[in-house]
């Protein structure tokens, strides 16, 4: 069982991180592109295209979350990579603003697939366990930041600006195929039988676990809408603080996947079985508030390079260890609606840290572009620090297969 176990995590690794290139091409690429003379998009305009992705996701990501308990994991799987893939080839075929927008809400209506594979984590993981699963899933999602942002920044200097688009949509046409023949089902048909008479979401809020599941959710929103609000404008930090293209800017965010990789792969793994998850949430909070605090005043490449380093620890941290509290507070039938509601309140935060950084740029100068709202993700990180310091939780020694 141990072996197919792993055997089965490796598959959901390597679907995470094809799925996570393609959505890390996009990263370095869409402001410019969509801000550029082709859609001239106004700063309102970019905040929604931005957030739109995630506000879909919004809404999906539990109903994706449900649905993936009732009828199973891997038939969510390959359609939502079905649907990504029609997103991002009229995101490449875009000529009017409107269809960027369009090729935006497909790919958020298909994002709640995250939140599925995260649940066949769970599926196959112990709970003493789920955190440094979670650790593993976030080093998928860091080495697809490696890859995805470069090839968004080559293929779009070199080739051209939609270029990246096309080559995300093979990615998870790709993508889809692997799942179609190889990916396991993980959830087993009495368990789909049992989700089927819990279905409805308030079941995730019953227990004594419900005050805690909350508190997380809130915690996660506010963590994750503060690192949004830096994504969002880093790439036009970049090119109007610096004056780094769009090729710069993806290479820095490969040393952020990187850094990425290294800390959920390895670090977390180490902390985990010294520090409870709490305090790593906790921590990771307040070492994420202040690299974004930091990151306004860097003026050149090696300060940037050093602000990245607080900025990717804390991020690190925080999101698999709230994600592996989530997942340990909640009864196996219930697993793919509380990581949807996770995925919910994180595409929440994706939403407004776009909307809120987009909003509040105006109120620097060309000099200090950025400064505002990257410093109001700052604050929304220490309230993240805040809830996390109030989380009960004990510790539970790892066990021997933990430590494997």
């Amino acid at each position: 069982m141990k072996k197919i176990s792993r055997f089965t995590l490796g598959i959901v690794l390597f679907t995470i991180l094809i799925d996570m290139i393609g959505f890390g091409i996009v990263i370095p690429v869409l402001p410019l592109y969509a801000e550029g003379e082709r859609f001239r998009a106004t700063s309102l305009q970019l905040g929604w295209l931005l957030g739109m992705f995630s506000l879909v996701q919004l809404v999906m990501a539990p109903l994706v979350g449900k649905l993936s308990d009732q009828v199973g994991r891997k038939p969510v799987l390959f359609l939502s990579m079905i649907c990504t893939t029609i997103g991002f080839i009229i995101m490449g075929a875009a000529t009017q603003l409107w269809m960027l927008f369009l090729a935006r809400v497909i790919a958020g209506a298909s994002g709640g697939n995250i939140a599925t594979v995260q649940a066949c984590v769970a599926d196959i993981t112990p709970p003493d366990q789920r955190s440094k699963s979670m650790g593993l899933v976030g080093a998928a999602f860091g080495l697809g930041f490696v890859l995805g942002p470069a090839l968004g920044g080559v293929l779009s200097a070199c080739i051209a600006p939609y270029a990246p688009f096309y080559f995300a949509a093979v990615l998870a046409f790709c993508n889809a195929l692997f799942i179609a023949v190889f990916f396991p089902e993980t959830l087993s048909v009495e368990r789909r039988a049992q989700s089927y008479e819990k279905a409805p979401l308030a079941e995730v809020f019953v227990g004594n676990q419900s005050i805690l599941i909350s508190t997380i959710l809130v915690a996660y929103l506010a963590s994750i809408a503060g690192f949004a609000m830096m994504t969002t404008l880093f790439a036009l930090f970049n090119a109007k603080r610096l004056g780094y293209g769009v090729s710069q800017t993806g290479y820095l965010l490969t040393y952020v996947g990187v850094l990425g990789i290294l800390i959920q792969g390895g670090l977390l793994r180490y902390l985990l079985q010294r520090l409870v998850e709490k305090q790593l949430a906790a921590m990771g909070s307040l070492i994420l508030a202040s690299g974004l605090f930091l990151l306004p005043f860097c003026d050149n490449f090696v300060s940037l390079l050093g602000v990245l380093v607080p900025i990717a620890l804390g991020n690190g941290l925080v999101t698999p260890t709230l994600n592996g509290l989530a997942s340990r507070c909640s009864s196996p039938q219930i697993q793919g609606r509380v990581i949807g509601l996770m995925q919910a309140s994180g595409s929440l935060g994706r939403f407004l840290g776009p909307l809120i950084a987009m909003a509040l740029v105006g109120w620097d100068t060309p000099s200090q572009y950025g400064r505002t709202p990257i410093w109001v993700g700052a604050s929304l990180s220490l309230v993240a620090f805040c809830l996390a310091v109030t989380f009960p939780q004990k510790k539970t020694p790892p066990s021997a297969a933990a430590l494997a």
